[in-house]
């Protein structure tokens, strides 16, 4: 391979271009990974999960960097004589995807989305999933990654997609999974909830300026009462309680104030005004620094309660309907009320917030949501309805109408300007809002002791992310929200009856059909028996093309009509072709069946072969490279098969609805029966190829007869199974409650409208590739979990705790054993890479540049791959370039110039040389190895490195 001809005057970048030829012209990453039968190793297979990206642009600095990190460990594991299984996914679903289709179709509400029709969203969102993937597989392979991308996994597959419903169910039947309303962030843009660690995802929390508010409650006087004491008999009706909030537009959710019990109150008068003000003690100077005032009373918070006062807004408060209104509209306790800021008493709005809402529950106070899950004031809320409470243009836009209003009807007592730390969308960017919603809960707090038990089990790098970042947010788990009122998302497989109150969780395909409402129906396929065509070998695929049964081929249906009698077939239901004609008539006569029960149907014709009509049936198939291609190349004047696929199919639905309780045979042409076959398993091109191989050159034999176990399934508009809305939503079956209840007929089970959170899919990585427990159940048992994985910082509180939650749930012990946490690659001057500032190089101008191999030595050297930041340098890697790489092949060129026969690759344990200096480097060599092994042993890949640095830097050194 190497010769001074071929490399000597070669620049980096073409040097390894031709080093990575020669890896795919020889398959060697292939072969590094099927390893020879007779190695005996304790532990044979090292297994590496490779956490899924999204294919909606293009790789970058981050991404490379995680590349290089999961490259080297698996290379060093195969060095060390282990099989180490590389497999390339794709992130498939989720709201990341969702936007970039919103912003293609110009949609800006989900709303629109449902105008256009769901089935129209997500098949968008399919055709554009992967746009990028192409280039990602242009670019991984260039940086030296040695990873299968062409036998990926997608977590949009239906296969995935049912493992996720096996890892669900399994939750809900551990009493891990409940449907729950919680007060929690939701996006008013995207109209769904988010998990708590989405808001750590980077760049959730934003600085904005908002303005908060002082508002004034008037109390509504009352006699002396059993709750009065002589402090708080002298309140007079202008006494007003003073409750702060930085979100004005909750006011008109108010239901209650609430004070400390411990906290002590004062009654504070201002010179000029005859309205008396209740407020914390701790907290007066503050909110009258402005001001001239005199205290006239203090007492403790615990002698405000249940005192009552006026409604700030009466939207909701005269509504007799209301659920507890008798409690609302008074002061309670809160022991999470302090004086730290504000003025020691909370205003309580239990749909937005969760102390509301937990203090609402306690005192069975009324729940008011006078703002849509879109973030828009309701329209009985007159003054404000339709406004955005929290538009993202302009925040603050809102909440000064609700100040304006507050100020016209003397209620409001002060307003300032204040900066804080926000939560937006991930995704879109939209300010979030705390809003109690329906959600179904992965109940994590239930197995918190268990998670951080594993978490000890788990070797972190850095290690003091075990108990730091990482180990710190388990000691906080609280319970995870995984349903999403979206659209393009593996879908929530729980079905509920729409007249009780049953439901139930569907945990595999398998169950799912057991469900599926069907006819009744029996079918038989058969061939046509032999025809003069296929004597003669050539293709006829014209309906007036006369060939008919040969004499063989009518023997061939007799025989099948024989083996039927016992079917009781009802209707023949056939091709118009001649030779099926025939078959169906032959049929007919054998089993009593008149002619009227013959169907004949031109949906159930021979594939249309175009040209190819009438030529030796050897010219058609040659005209395709494989049998996949046939599926979406047509022979000129004809049908591919996917055409073909979708008219049988159309065919077997139709008759599926329209007979019930009817043996039915069917006679057709062999591809037109294998894609019926197809059809019936909601078979791909892949699949359906996979299914023709299986049965060998003959699909079905001339005269065979099979029977067809066809159900209805969800598939999209090519009749492949799609377990994505809207076809899922299709699937309704009957309850039983007619039988339980006495409800006379039973109701229709619906399945609930949800998808699942995306980070819930790509927790279940582990059993999604491996389509566990369908398929590969011995493997993936006796290599989980994974010996290794890696990725970014932000992932502790994303991809490394979801599979650690899932792992635990389901097995009780972690996903991983090692993880390698990177850390965000920056520019130079520190601040975030942004491609409209350009403040960095384009990696792959780095790359032709430089090498490959200087950028990855670069990376691995740096902070980077201990979860540190890393201000990138394009004089870093020419440093490390001249330093290293070009020194190397320096050495190299010496050698090879000088050299008399050509380098040869050795072991050094074979090389025997008694020349002093080759003594001496050989024990460097040995020590090198030694040496770095051992850091590659503790995933230590900056410590791995400089001992290779050092070594190729020793001889400049002693000159």
């Amino acid at each position: 391979m190497f010769d001074g001809k071929n490399f000597k005057n070669l620049t980096a970048q073409e040097k390894e271009e031709k080093i990575l030829k020669f890896w795919r012209d020889n398959k060697i990453f292939e072969k590094s990974v099927v390893k020879p039968k007779t190695h005996n190793l304790k532990s044979k297979t090292f297994v590496f999960f490779d956490g899924p990206p999204f294919a909606t642009g293009l790789p970058h600095y981050g991404h490379i960097l995680a590349s290089v990190i999961k490259d080297v460990i698996p290379r060093y594991q195969t060095m060390k004589g282990k099989k180490v299984p590389r497999r390339w996914g794709w992130d498939c679903h989720g709201l990341p995807i969702e936007n970039e289709i919103e912003k293609k179709l110009g949609l800006k509400t989900k709303k629109d989305i449902e105008n256009i029709g769901i089935g129209k969203f997500n098949e968008s969102a399919r055709e554009n999933v992967l746009q990028y993937a192409d280039e990602w597989k242009k670019i991984i392979p260039r940086i030296g990654r040695w990873v299968d991308m062409e036998n990926d996994y997608k977590t949009m597959d239906s296969n995935y997609t049912e493992s996720v419903w096996w890892v669900f169910k399994s939750l809900f039947e551990k009493s891990l999974i409940y449907e729950g309303n919680k007060s929690m962030h939701i996006c008013p843009r995207c109209e769904t909830p988010l998990a708590n660690f989405e808001l750590n995802q980077p760049g959730a929390y934003k600085d904005i300026t908002d303005i908060s508010v002082v508002a004034k409650f008037e109390l509504v006087e009352e006699s002396k009462t059993e709750n009065s004491t002589p402090k708080t008999q002298h309140l007079k009706p202008k006494t007003y309680f003073l409750a702060w909030t930085t979100t004005p537009w909750t006011l008109p959710g108010n239901v209650a104030l609430a004070v400390n019990q411990n906290i002590k109150y004062q009654i504070v008068s201002i010179k000029g005004d005859d309205n008396k003000y209740i407020i914390a003690k701790d907290r007066t100077a503050d909110a009258f620094k402005d001001k001239e005032y005199e205290i006239k009373k203090e007492f403790k918070g615990s002698e405000l309660i249940g005192k009552k006062y006026k409604p700030l807004f009466g939207y909701y408060a005269k509504d007799e309907k209301l659920k507890n209104r008798e409690n609302g509209w008074k002061i309670y306790a809160g022991d999470f009320v302090t004086t730290e800021e504000g003025t020691g008493i909370v205003h309580i709005a239990p749909a937005f917030g969760e102390d509301d809402m937990e203090l609402a529950k306690k005192y069975d106070l009324p729940f008011i949501q006078h703002v849509s899950i879109n973030g828009k004031f309701k329209p009985e809320v007159k003054d404000f309805a339709g406004l955005d409470v929290k538009p993202r243009e302009n925040h603050q836009s809102t909440d000064i109408e609700i100040i304006k209003w507050l100020a016209g009807q003397n209620k409001l007592f002060k307003k300032e300007k204040i900066v804080h730390s926000y939560p937006h969308c991930w995704r879109c960017e939209t300010p979030l809002l705390n809003y109690a919603a329906s959600s179904w809960f992965v109940k994590t707090t239930a197995i918190k002791n268990k998670l951080i038990e594993n978490n000890k089990k788990i070797n972190w790098i850095p290690a003091h992310l075990k108990t730091g970042r990482f180990g710190k947010w388990l000691e906080e788990v609280r319970d995870w929200a995984i349903s999403r009122s979206r659209f393009w998302g593996a879908p929530i497989p729980v079905w509920q009856c729409d007249k009780c109150d049953k439901e139930e969780v569907i945990g595999s395909f398998d169950e799912l059909k057991n469900k599926i409402n069907k006819s009744g129906n029996k079918y038989f396929v058969m061939r046509h028996g032999m025809a003069e065509h296929n004597v003669k070998n050539i293709a006829s695929a014209k309906v007036k093309n006369g060939d008919h049964l040969v004499e063989e081929g009518k023997k061939q249906s007799l025989a099948a009509a024989n083996k039927l009698e016992k079917e009781k077939i009802n209707i023949i239901l056939s091709s118009d072709f001649i030779r099926t004609k025939e078959t169906a008539e032959i049929i007919a006569e054998q089993l009593g069946l008149a002619k009227k029960n013959i169907i004949f149907d031109e949906r159930l014709r021979e594939v249309n072969v175009g040209i190819f009509d009438g030529q030796p049936a050897g010219e058609y198939h040659k005209y395709f490279s494989s049998l996949e291609e046939k599926f979406y190349k047509n022979p000129p004047q004809g049908e591919n098969l996917t055409e073909l696929k979708n008219r049988v199919a159309d065919f077997l639905y139709e008759i599926e609805r329209k007979y019930k309780n009817k043996n039915i045979l069917i006679i057709s042409h062999e591809y037109s029966i294998w894609q019926m076959f197809a059809a019936s398993v909601g078979a791909d091109a892949k699949q359906s190829a996979e299914i023709k191989k299986e049965k060998g050159d003959d699909f079905i034999k001339t005269g065979q007869v099979l029977a067809l176990d066809f159900i209805p399934i969800p598939h999209n508009k090519n009749y492949e199974l799609d377990l994505h809305r809207p076809y899922i939503d299709e699937i309704k079956f009957q309850c039983n409650c007619a039988h339980s209840t006495g409800l006379g007929q039973g109701g229709q089970m619906i399945r609930i409208p949800d998808v699942f959170d995306c980070w819930f899919e790509s927790g279940s990585m582990p059993y999604g590739q491996s389509h566990y427990p369908f398929e590969n159940k011995k493997e993936f048992e006796k290599n989980f979990p994974a010996e290794f994985i890696a990725e970014g910082l932000d992932q502790t509180r994303g991809w490394f705790y979801t599979l650690l939650v899932l792992s635990t749930a389901l097995f009780k012990k972690p996903a991983y054993k090692n993880v390698i946490v990177n850390g965000i690659i920056l520019a130079e001057d520190g601040q975030k890479m942004s491609k409209r500032l350009k403040n960095y190089p384009d990696p792959m101008e780095i790359i032709n540049k430089y090498g490959a191999d200087a950028l990855r030595l670069y990376l691995l050297s740096s902070p980077a791959v201990r979860a540190e930041n890393l201000n990138f340098s394009e004089k870093g890697v020419d440093e490390v370039y001249k330093k290293n790489i070009l020194r190397l092949w320096n050495v190299y060129n010496f050698y090879e110039l000088y050299s008399e026969k050509k380098i040869k690759a050795q072991k050094l344990s074979d090389i025997k040389s008694k020349n002093v200096l080759d003594i001496w480097i050989l024990a460097r060599l040995k020590e090198l190895a030694s040496e770095v092994s051992d850091y590659l042993d503790k995933y230590e890949l900056d410590r791995a490195i400089r001992p290779i640095a050092d070594f190729i830097d020793l001889p400049l050194r002693l000159l």
